[in-house]
């Protein structure tokens, strides 16, 4: 099998040498003047025809009754072959049956599975349940407490699979609680005693994703790091593949220290018939203070291709080169079949939160487009060296904005006029620049792409769900001493005149920045400065006595209370991962904040985009659908519907698959908090989403099901 290591035109050690293109130097590295040197664009270029990767018919047409493992299979592409209910008919939909759980209440990501009339699914309660999938009766319910004890971040939090077994072992739930593997009998709920220790084995990394099958080993990937092999047969850990290299290990240089990142909380595909799996990495750690992991990160942002069966690497593609700006690869590859040069080509497709799709032939790793990256004169904070090129792909076309400037400013009455001190002093554009104290303004956090990712049908149409709701990042040194008790004269000084704006913490709220840190990066002159004259959105503060102003700025710069003793390093921290938004709380830019997508792959064309979700106070203003943040992620069928749920409005949505038109909704008791699965029991086909609220988006959680289906026929 061809091994693709280096598409090598960068410092991100990915890419095969190319004829002409000489290494970029990276940012610190030859002095001021270096990267302007560089040119400003630099292409990956598309593999050839000769070069790519004929389809081979994986996998073959089914009758689409099942979804045997979260995700829709083992592609990842949640299509479903039934067309029982169409564009003509999805009007006259409804409610099938209601399931509750009666366990707690939470906010449940796993896709539901279902084999042969049973719906298995996670519950709040740390449950697995099996439900009849044709009356939404439970049949068993499974507490993985009884052998692992207290769930330590959800029983199969992101999903689970039914493997069939083989000749010797009989069928079995896999998932993961914690830093346990489990497999379950699909027909009890009992523990598979030759499964590990009467029915759970140990996983190191935590275990959050659904992992997908080949032959007997189960591929899946580490919440904290690394991807997995395990004998699904016996439970033996069978290899490990470290997401961040050890020492001796290629792309170990790339990094100055590991610390974190590189993980894959979104999860994998698997082509069963290449034996290949196809695992998406996150951003290193910490996010922001890239001077903790200077290099390129390898492999971090990263799609990787590894043998099934060994763990061997066989190739990867990096999207962001040193990342700090948490802009992660966060979902599943989906694996399609598309056309090119009148080729039919087995791909990989991965969305990022950047709203880019990388589209790469699922054997070499090479670009099905020339993959454009363009020189960036950005810098982090002190003691950071940013990566000379980052990515501006042209095809296939990007789904989400990916930089924030004056042309996204909101358009809601008073809404501009409320952000715009913060956007003069902010950093904006594409890949902002980080600065001490500085607003930072960006998009994609949670997406662009979310975890969810996309769904993809036969047709080589990829359905995305998709956020543009901008975030506040502002860092800032945390070595203050901390202040003095009883409160001096300074700290009551802030308390009464100054916390309003800055906060019990002085990290900053709103437009107001973070005053911790402040005798870093301002002298006492310049402070006084600002008390009379004003800056920004800071009034003058006239009222002040003399005496005030001394005993603030004693307490500002830390001259009130004993010194600490220094450390030798700075201490960096950040205001949290704060929204930007307008005075009515709602995304301090232009709309749409929330998408669904359609591209076309064959052409790399986005065929269609539409708002997803509305404000029912927005629309009774007479302001258009907005869209909403949303985290549910879509399902397609092969009769041209796109069903999909996650936003605030709660509701659960079909759309015409050609031209992104909605054609039926369905409010929900609590909105719905991952993708729907599709599937078929005694000839009715059913749409079932888990509507259990909470999570990112806030708001009620609960226990609830909802599965549609047509009427019954008399």
């Amino acid at each position: 099998m061809p091994v693709f290591q280096s598409v090598r035109i960068l410092p991100a050690a990915i890419l095969l040498s190319l004829p002409g293109l000489t290494l970029p130097t990276r940012a610190g590295e030859a002095g001021a003047g270096a990267r302007e040197n560089l040119p400003p664009f630099q292409v990956i270029p598309a593999a050839k025809p000769k070069e790519l990767t004929r389809a081979n018919g994986w996998p073959a047409s089914g009758n689409g009754a099942n979804w045997e493992r979260s995700l829709g299979g083992s592609t990842s592409n949640r299509f479903s072959e039934l067309r029982q209910i169409t564009p003509q008919n999805v009007s006259q939909l409804e409610v099938a049956w209601t399931y509750r759980s009666g366990d707690g209440t939470g906010n449940i990501q796993c896709n539901p599975i279902v084999v042969d009339g049973t719906l298995y699914t996670s519950t709040p309660g740390n449950c697995i349940a099996a439900i009849d999938a044709a009356t939404g009766r439970e049949r068993w319910r499974f507490a993985p407490s009884a052998l692992i004890g207290k769930s330590l971040s959800g029983t199969a939090k992101r999903g689970l699979l039914y493997w069939r077994g083989d000749a010797e072992n009989g069928p079995r739930l896999l998932f993961g609680d914690g830093n346990w593997l489990l497999a379950v009998d699909p027909q009890n709920g009992q523990p598979i005693p030759t499964f590990g220790e009467g029915g759970k084995t140990a996983f190191p990394a935590g275990a959050a994703v659904v992992g997908a099958m080949h032959q007997h080993v189960l591929v899946i990937a580490g919440f904290t790091r690394d991807v997995f092999g395990f004998d699904a047969r016996t439970g033996k850990q069978l290899w490990r593949f470290a997401t961040r290299p050890e020492p001796g290990e290629f792309g170990h240089e790339t990094w100055s220290s590991v610390r974190g990142g590189a993980n894959c909380w979104g999860g994998l595909a698997l082509d069963e018939s290449r034996g290949i799996a196809f695992v998406g990495t996150g951003s290193p750690k910490p996010n922001f203070f890239g001077m903790d992991h200077r290099g390129d990160n390898l492999f971090a942002n990263c799609v990787i291709a590894l043998d099934a069966l060994t763990g061997q690497r066989l190739w990867h593609f990096q999207e962001l080169r040193h990342d700090i700006w948490d802009w992660d690869i966060p979902a599943p590859p989906n694996l399609v079949t598309v056309e090119r040069h009148g080729i039919r080509v087995d791909a990989v497709a991965q969305v990022t939160k950047l709203g880019n799709t990388l589209l790469l032939d699922r054997v070499t790793g090479k670009p099905l487009y020339d993959f454009r990256l363009v020189r960036v004169d950005s810098h982090g904070l002190p003691g950071d060296e940013t990566a000379p090129y980052q990515p501006l792909p042209e095809l296939p076309q990007p789904f989400a904005r990916n930089a924030y400037t004056e042309a996204d400013l909101p358009t809601l009455p008073g809404a501009k006029e409320a952000v715009l001190p913060t956007f003069q002093r902010a950093n904006t554009g594409p890949f902002p620049s980080l600065d001490e104290a500085r607003p930072t303004l960006m998009f994609n956090i949670h997406g662009g792409a979310e975890w969810t990712g996309a769904a993809a049908d036969s047709r080589g149409f990829l359905y995305v769900t998709s956020n543009e709701v901008p975030w506040n990042i502002t860092c800032f040194r945390d070595d203050d001493p901390a202040p003095a008790k009883p409160p001096t004269a300074g700290h009551q000084v802030y308390q009464s005149v100054c916390i309003a704006c800055h906060g019990p913490d002085m990290r900053g709220i709103g437009h107001a920045p973070p005053l911790k840190g402040l005798r870093h990066r301002m002298k006492e002159d310049e402070f006084r400065a600002v008390l009379k004259n004003g800056r920004n959105g800071m009034p003058t503060l006239p009222f002040l006595t003399d005496a005030q102003v001394q005993n603030l700025a004693d307490f500002l710069f830390c001259r009130d209370r004993p010194a600490t003793p220094p450390t030798g390093k700075p201490s960096w921290t950040f205001s949290g991962f704060t929204k930007f938004t307008d005075p009515q709380g709602y995304p301090a830019c232009k709309p749409p904040w929330g998408t669904l997508n359609c591209i076309n792959l064959n052409t790399g064309k986005k065929v269609w985009s539409v708002p997803l979700g509305e404000y029912d106070a927005l629309k009774a203003a007479g302001v258009p659908i907005t869209g909403q943040e949303n985290f549910g992620g879509a399902a397609v069928t092969a009769s041209g519907l796109v069903f999909v749920s996650g936003t605030r409005d709660k509701k659960i949505r079909a759309f015409d698959a050609d031209s992104g038109r909605e054609l039926w909704s369905h409010v929900l008791p609590f909105h719905g908090t991952a993708p729907p699965s599709i599937y078929e029991v005694a000839g009715r086909q059913y749409v079932v989403i888990p509507a259990t609220g909470g999570g990112k988006l806030g708001g009620p959680a609960g226990d609830t099901w909802v599965a549609f289906a047509l009427p019954k026929k008399p």
